[in-house]
């Protein structure tokens, strides 16, 4: 029989869009989640600037920066179980709030994935010549060279053919990247700390608890630092991208999003922990504010970890082979997500309607994916050549804003679209509404700190000056600027060739209903 449930139960009609149903699990949804973030990859990336930023308080720093992260996680959850659609933020900011505001967070999402994918392409395309001819290829330090472009074409080539190939396809070869990236780094760290323990190498420095503790650390150094460590965090929203693949889809995307997080806070805590305690933070030789390794801090720091002998040359360039598969896991499934958002924003006419083509062979969404492949290598191309390459690392820094402003996005949808259920329960209220919330707000001012201080010239590695005015503005702020400018010009064509979901004919906004609920 049925009975009416106690609490409200959230029910959302979403458009099939004939994608593969039931072929991941728990297990699978995780390891995209958190293959997704690309742990090695970031950590080399971004512990530099971390580090300059806030010292022996970097591992502080991981753990405080997973907060909002969990919390907007929660929100994401509990948004997921009333609408699991392949859409995540488009779709539930058109629930909770409007089709235009929606359309934004999809578009932010996409936009997002499309800006690092250069710089993926290209530490993919440095790393397979260091691990082809040795960690002093000329070719791989050249990062703008012709040689390395050219792999990174390739390798985005590759990597959206596998995505074309199927879901399945895709999460076994994210299985072995992962466990390659996992095993490395658990290995390099429990190496680094025998070795801090028992032979004390010169520059090394013993843990110490007060690496956790927030005294004597400016407010300016702080916010820098969360905002350098929300970075490394990002991308375990792809397990919930990829919801309509999974089984169990309202409960086991939701659920793989938490606990990427969670495991995503142990790997950083452990790996942060343990390479700061055997360089240091000095600025020579293997520290990790030596400017000659700001882009590359794990391989240099690893090299030194294992040694120079037979047993250490190797474990150096399986540590290679990590940051490699690192960059490849993460280009792969950074893809898998920008076809899915497209595709569903197709599928309720927010996008033309090739973008939701779907293959009959693979289940795979065919234009989308292509597209997203064909436009991240379009942009890699003259970022490459301007400037030196430096803009792809801008590039990098300016989806900080957008991250910020869809992860945000989300939270509020959550609190907003369950807003006359909230009082129900202890749960409801805190679950539903104050722990995104709090997530939401912490995203948000985040992304307000960099905007600001992403206009400033000093920040960025590439800079124009406004004519006639002699303002330099940062090239961060620049790119996050001709990015919004793309969003805009795209939403103004839809919202003129193709209104009807401008005016809620495809896709409603509603709230939580209540529904009868069976009783076993």
């Amino acid at each position: 029989m049925t009975a009416f449930a106690t609490g409200m139960q959230p029910t959302e009609q979403s458009r099939e869009k004939g994608l593969k149903t039931g072929a991941l699990g728990l297990v699978s949804s995780v390891v995209i989640g958190v293959a997704s973030t690309a742990p090695a990859y970031s950590l080399a990336a971004t512990l530099f600037f971390v580090v300059a930023a806030v010292g022996l308080k970097s591992p502080l720093i991981a753990v405080l920066a997973f907060v909002p992260m969990l919390l907007c996680s929660i929100g994401f959850s509990e948004l997921n179980k009333a609408d699991p659609d392949c859409g995540t933020t488009f779709i539930w900011g058109t629930r909770a709030f409007s089709p235009a505001i929606g359309w934004a967070g999809g578009f932010a999402t996409v936009a997002a994935d499309i800006l690092v994918m250069g710089s993926l392409a290209q530490v993919a395309g440095q790393y397979l010549f260091f691990l082809v001819q040795g960690p002093d290829s000329s070719i791989g330090a050249n990062a703008s060279g012709g040689w390395v472009l050219l792999v990174g074409l390739l390798w985005i080539a590759a990597m959206t053919y596998i995505c074309y190939r199927g879901i399945e396809v895709s999460a076994r070869f994210q299985r072995v990247l992962l466990t390659i990236e996992v095993v490395m780094l658990m290995a390099m760290s429990v190496t680094a700390l025998v070795r801090v323990f028992f032979s004390s190498p010169p520059g090394s420095l013993h843990p110490s608890l007060g690496w956790f503790s927030p005294t004597h650390l400016p407010l300016s150094a702080f916010v820098s630092g969360i905002i350098l460590m929300l970075f490394i965090y990002w991308g375990w929203d792809t397990a919930l991208s990829v919801n309509e693949e999974t089984a169990d889809k309202s409960r086991i995307p939701g659920k793989a999003g938490i606990i990427s997080t969670v495991l995503l806070l142990f790997t950083y805590a452990i790996v942060i922990l343990a390479v700061q305690s055997f360089a240091g933070v000095g600025g020579k030789g293997v520290g990790l504010t030596n400017p000659d390794h700001q882009f590359d801090v794990l391989s240099v720091t690893g090299s030194a970890i294992f040694g120079n002998s037979g047993v250490g040359t190797v474990l150096s360039r399986l540590l290679i082979l990590m940051v490699l598969s690192s960059a490849a896991a993460s280009t792969q499934t950074t893809i898998l997500p920008a076809a899915r958002t497209t595709l569903s924003m197709a599928a309720y006419r927010a996008l033309p309607q090739q973008f939701a083509k779907i293959s009959p062979r693979y289940l795979t969404p065919t234009v989308s994916t292509v597209v997203v492949g064909v436009a991240a290598a379009a942009l890699y191309i003259p970022l490459n050549y301007i400037s030196g390459g430096n803009p792809i690392a801008d590039a990098v820094s300016a989806i900080g804003l957008y991250i910020a402003f869809y992860y945000g996005l989300t939270a509020f949808s959550c609190a907003w679209y369950y807003r006359s259920t909230l009082t129900d329960s202890a749960r409801n209220l805190w679950m539903r509404g104050v722990l995104p919330v709090l997530g939401g707000v912490i995203m948000y001012a985040a992304g307000i700190y960099s905007l600001q201080s992403d206009w400033v010239a000093s920040n960025s590695y590439t800079t124009w000056t406004v004519p006639g005015l002699h303002w330099q503005i940062g090239g961060i702020f620049i790119i996050a600027a001709l990015a919004a400018l793309a969003g805009v010009a795209s939403f103004v064509y839809m919202r003129v060739s193709a209104p009807a979901f401008f005016r809620r004919q495809t896709l409603s906004t509603t709230s939580a209903m209540r529904i009868p609920e069976l009783e076993l």
